[in-house]
Parts: structure tokens; C-alpha cells; sequence
């Protein structure tokens, strides 16, 4: 008899794991074999999620700078 052997299944992404992926990509340095790792395990879903409030985010951030510097 062939006993099948066990596939290895990719353990799911917490959202730390998705956060720390959108903020390489945002700033645009990663190791490909780092980058294909967390591609395999992240949730496309959560990406999109994670990069919508980043990019929220980010430009709330720009405007409280400008504001403040606006202001002196």
C-alpha cells in the first residue's frame, strides 16, 4: 500500500505578518524570497484592507505636517 505523504500546508498570516508586508512595499525594499514567502501566505484580502488604511493613513499624516508647519 502508498500512504500519500502529508503536503506541507502554509500556515495563515497574522495581520502583524500583512502589516509589516504593505509597509515594505510601501516604502519598496524587500527580498524577492521574502516577498514570494509572504505572498504565499497573506491574504490578498487582507492586503488590499491593510493598504487602504496605510494609505489613509499616510495622508492624513501629510496634512497634520503641513498643517502644523502652515501654522508656525
Amino acid at each position: 500500500m502508498n500512504t500519500p505523504i502529508p503536503t506541507p500546508v502554509p500556515a495563515k498570516a497574522s495581520i502583524w505578518r500583512t502589516v509589516k508586508t504593505v509597509g515594505w512595499s510601501f516604502l519598496g525594499i524587500r527580498k524577492n524570497s521574502e516577498s514570494a514567502e509572504d505572498m504565499a501566505q497573506v491574504s490578498p484580502f487582507h492586503v488590499i484592507i491593510v493598504g487602504i488604511v496605510a494609505a489613509m493613513l499616510f495622508v492624513l499624516g501629510l496634512v497634520a505636517l503641513v498643517n502644523w508647519v502652515v501654522a508656525k
